[in-house]
């Protein structure tokens, strides 16, 4: 269905239309331009021995070159594995090996943290100049990228990502999205991340639009950003614009370019999306996970303020169902957990048939784990989380991952964690201990070097023992209930 990749056909369609600014080079690149730069990459990659198939990391922060090497690998049939800059280098080297990293490309500042036994790392400066004509003509169905994310069990689990994923997301973004070719998007969130590069960027480059490519987010750097480059289409996470509304930027900030904005990775609280619209923007609220989208429902401007709180409807040839916990559909306005079916759902874990096929289900449908409701018009509604996951920032973090990390400390006997609000990012995670002799900051220091800082603990609390049911499963409603009384 899909013949060829995004780039090599914008390329051709619209050769001297702006694709990328970097703000943090001033670099400006044609389609053509950014095209020659990810045939370089490709390139690049086949030279230093990557087979189609393989894995590759990438490690580093927004950059032309991220992009370039991202693209470049679908060019060669190999498969990018995009890394988290705010992982450790424990979590960066289990991913590595659970994956069997050929290579991996770094990019200033990661020359350390890189390096994995056995696993030959490049700098991103290597992939300039390598000429082109690497391009193998993947199936709609090849393995475009993993992308990691820690499942309920702790363990990271990649996440296959096919060609026809990303190109079925893109073009069903435009069309439900009303994205157009005059489009001008600032990506500021980490593009090693399924909302970085595939909520907008992809998009925006189906359209034939220009993204303005921020190295990491700079409060200040954002709203010079949107007024210099005319901006007109804007996507970020809740706590990312809470802080821009905190900004003082924005009193001043020229925004006649605006379309709208749009919140996503949690949910928008609706003082903030009414905040906006005072300032004459409108602020839609979207859904998505890594599994299936990233982009699954849509709405209007209208829509986002007559169903506030409203994630929308579900996008063209995107099934949503609600069902019990008997499996049946539930009624308009009960809540149900929500499950997804379409072209835009991955392939699976990578190797891991048990998490595959409790989240797959062999007709097609994506189980999400989240809850929600549906309105008489539709519209649906995200009621909360089936798991234990919670959000902190916008994005996730797994309290079983934490808990797998502190039972490696040698004072702790046991561990559970849950989450509690947070006024700056949403959720935090407050973690009930087990053990003797050891303080909270023994532990925070602990975690610091084993799991990325957004997953740290809040608050510590000792207790003797955890409550458990009589099959041994922590009951974490009880613990939910001693920090609400604590409060």
């Amino acid at each position: 269905m899909f013949e060829g990749d995004l780039l090599t056909e914008r390329a051709r369609i619209t050769p001297d239309k702006l694709a990328l600014v970097s703000v943090e080079t001033g670099e400006r690149l044609t389609y053509a331009q950014l095209n020659a730069r990810s045939e370089s990459a490709a390139a690049a990659v086949v030279a230093a021995g990557v087979a189609a198939g393989d894995r590759i990391g990438i490690l580093g922060f927004n950059s032309v070159d991220f992009i370039a090497l991202f693209f470049g690998s679908i060019k060669c049939g190999a498969i990018a594995v995009p890394m988290s800059t705010r992982a450790t280098t424990h979590e960066l080297q289990a991913i590595a090996r659970d994956c069997t990293m050929t290579a991996i490309w770094y990019g200033e500042g990661f020359e350390s943290i890189a390096q994995s036994p056995g696993i030959p790392a490049r700098p991103f400066a290597d992939l300039r100049g390598g000429g082109g004509g690497a391009r193998v003509e993947g199936s709609d169905d090849a393995i475009a990228c993993l992308l990691y994310t820690s499942g309920t069990t702790g363990k990271p689990k990649g996440v296959m990502i096919p060609r026809r994923q990303l190109l079925w997301n893109g073009y069903n973004t435009v069309i439900n999205w009303g994205l157009r070719e005059d489009d001008v998007s600032p990506v500021f969130t980490p593009i090693y991340h399924a909302g970085g590069v595939a909520a907008f960027m992809i998009p925006i480059f189906c359209a034939g639009g220009t993204i303005v490519l921020h190295k990491s987010f700079d409060t200040g750097e954002v709203w010079r950003t949107i007024e210099k480059e005319c901006c007109t289409v804007v996507l970020g996470v809740p706590t990312i614009w809470k802080i821009l509304l905190d900004a003082p930027e924005l009193a001043t900030a020229k925004l006649d370019s605006v379309r709208w904005f749009i919140s996503g990775g949690a949910p928008l609280p609706a003082f903030i999306a009414e905040a906006y619209r005072k300032r004459g923007i409108p602020l839609r609220q979207g859904y998505g996970l890594t599994e299936a989208g990233v982009n699954c429902f849509t709405m209007t401007s209208e829509d986002a303020a007559r169903k506030a709180g409203s994630i929308g409807r579900p996008m063209m040839f995107t099934q949503v169902k609600l069902l019990d916990s008997d499996d049946r559909e539930v009624a308009v306005g009960e809540v149900g957990e929500m499950y997804i079916r379409g072209p835009h759902v991955s392939a699976g874990y990578w190797q891991n048939e048990e998490e595959t096929a409790a989240a797959y289900l062999p007709n097609g449908w994506f189980k999400t784990g989240d809850l929600a409701r549906r309105d008489e018009d539709g519209f649906f509604y995200v009621t909360g989380r089936a798991k234990d996951m919670f959000i902190s920032g916008g994005v996730n973090v797994y309290p079983a991952e934490i808990e797998g990390e502190l039972l490696h400390h040698p004072a702790v006997r046991d561990a559970a964690v849950v989450s509690i609000p947070d006024d700056t990012w949403g959720e935090a995670g407050i973690a009930f201990v087990v053990g003797h002799g050891v303080s909270a900051d023994d532990l925070t220091a602990f975690l610091a070097e084993r799991i990325a800082k957004y997953k740290l603990p809040k608050q510590f609390v000792f207790v003797d023992h955890l409550p458990r049911s009589p099959y041994g499963k922590v009951e974490k409603v009880k613990l939910r209930a001693l920090v609400g009384a604590a409060s």
